[in-house]
C-alpha cells in the first residue's frame, strides 16, 4: 500500500531516517578512530611485530575512510541544498552510508584482530574474529536482507 506522500516528502523522510542511522553508526565509528590515532603515540607501539604494525596501519586507514563516508551524507547534502535534488542526493547519501558501514565491518575486524593478537598471542584469535565477523554479517545483512525479503509487499 504504501505511504500517501509526495516525491519530496518521501525524500525528506528517507533523509530524516537517514542522518539519525548515520549519527548511530557514527558515534561508534567516531569512539573507535580516535582510540586507534592514539595507539601510535604509546610505548607499546614500538614492542609491536612487524605484522601487527601493519595491521595497525590498515585499521587505522580503514577507520579513516569509514569516516569519510559516514560523513560524506552530510556534505552531499549541504553542497546540493536548495537544488531540488533531494531524492537522488538521499540516494547518493544511502549509497555512501551502506559503503561505509561496509567500511565499519572491516575496520571492527581488524582492529579486534589486532587486539586479540597483542592481547593473546594464541593461533585460535583468527577462528575467535572469524565467528564475530560472521555474527556481524548476520546482524547487519543477513537478517536486514531476510527481512526485506520476506516482508516487502509487491
Amino acid at each position: 500500500m504504501g505511504r500517501d506522500e509526495t516525491e519530496e516528502e518521501r525524500a525528506d523522510r528517507k533523509w530524516v531516517e537517514l542522518i539519525q542511522e548515520i549519527r548511530v553508526a557514527q558515534t561508534g565509528v567516531q569512539i573507535l578512530f580516535g582510540f586507534l590515532l592514539t595507539v601510535v603515540f604509546t610505548p607499546r607501539y614500538t614492542q609491536l611485530t612487524q605484522t601487527d604494525k601493519n595491521i595497525y596501519i590498515v585499521t587505522v586507514v580503514l577507520g579513516a575512510c569509514t569516516t569519510g563516508a559516514l560523513i560524506g551524507p552530510v556534505s552531499l547534502h549541504r553542497l546540493v541544498s536548495g537544488r531540488r535534488v533531494k531524492p537522488q542526493a538521499v540516494e547518493w547519501a544511502s549509497r555512501m552510508t551502506f559503503v561505509g558501514l561496509v567500511l565499519l565491518l572491516a575496520t571492527m575486524t581488524s582492529s579486534l584482530l589486532l587486539i586479540l593478537r597483542v592481547a593473546t598471542h594464541d593461533g585460535y584469535v583468527p577462528y575467535l574474529v572469524t565467528g564475530v565477523v560472521v555474527w556481524y554479517l548476520v546482524c547487519w545483512f543477513v537478517v536486514p536482507l531476510w527481512t526485506r525479503r520476506r516482508h516487502t509487499t509487491k
